[in-house]
């Protein structure tokens, strides 16, 4: 029987990256629709749920994407609404590679050092991954803090952490290179998840820094997020720290994705989000 993916994009177009992944991962067929909502679901959703028995429903999976991660999470809650015992399918939240990027990123950290009861910093961290990274760090027992240019939009995305997450993270505003320089002085551990092709921090914010411990810089697209690391750093040691660029731990993000699509296969039960995804991502590290 044909392992079938529905990917549900929230994005007038589903994204290419993540049905070429979904492929890699398993699956014989990626079905793909663009532009849902929780309005327009309901007849996808019943079309996976009363087809197969319920002995081949493990064959069945539905992987929700996009670059909005709120919209992402909207219909990630409203696909499981319509589950019900001995009608469900295993179902997987990535918007943006929110979830396997943080995950990997987070996870790579915590195999090179201590991240409980250190101080850390997620720079740009009001979108996708900034947030999963933040809270990640955050379950794993750092005090958290993200920047943004817009205080306003730090804050919301603090509430809206403490509201799906139960943890708290501290809001900052920090306008410009000096300001995430400022940000950055009495942090252990630096989480870079900014814009591609926008670099956040010169060499001389961090290099000289004795408290920063731990770098980890999401964007691959010159210039990266941390002036003076390399996109290829897997671990490498600079001026004291250990850095993990975004290709350095992106081979632990496709190897988790495609994991992650894999045991979506496993059962038709399975609820993959980003605690789940972190646990499998810190066990493949």
């Amino acid at each position: 029987m044909k392992k079938l993916l529905f990917q549900f994009d929230t994005d007038s177009y589903p994204s290419t990256f993540d049905t070429i992944v979904a492929y890699d991962g398993g699956a014989d067929q990626v079905i793909s629709f663009g532009g849902l909502t929780p309005s327009n679901i309901t007849p996808l959703v019943e079309g996976t749920i009363f087809t197969r028995a319920p002995k081949d429903k493990k064959n069945t999976a539905i992987f929700i994407g996009g670059s909005n991660m709120i919209a992402g999470q909207e219909l990630f809650a409203a696909v499981q609404k319509h589950f019900f015992p001995g009608f469900q399918v295993s179902v997987m939240l990535d918007s943006n590679g929110c979830n396997t990027t943080a995950a990997a990123g987070v996870a790579k950290l915590a195999s090179s050092g201590t991240i409980a009861g250190e101080k850390a910093v997620v720079l740009a961290g009001t979108g996708p991954v900034g947030q999963r990274a933040a809270v990640l760090l955050a379950l794993e027992g750092a005090d958290v803090t993200i920047t943004s240019r817009h205080m306003a939009r730090a804050e919301q995305t603090c509430k809206e952490i403490k509201e799906r997450f139960k943890v708290n993270i501290t809001p900052l505003e920090a306008v410009d290179h000096n300001a995430r320089g400022d940000a950055i002085k009495n942090a252990n551990i630096v989480f870079a998840t900014g814009a591609a092709g926008i670099e956040l921090l010169r060499a001389e914010h961090w290099q000289n820094n004795n408290n920063i411990k731990m770098i980890a810089d999401a964007n691959a697209t010159p210039p990266i997020g941390i002036g003076g690391s390399d996109m290829m750093d897997k671990g490498q040691d600079r001026h004291g720290k250990i850095i993990w660029g975004a290709i350095g731990f992106g081979t632990l993000k496709l190897a988790l994705h495609q994991h992650c699509i894999a045991k979506l296969f496993e059962e038709n039960n399975q609820v993959l989000d980003a605690e789940q995804i972190f646990t499998l991502a810190k066990a493949m590290a």
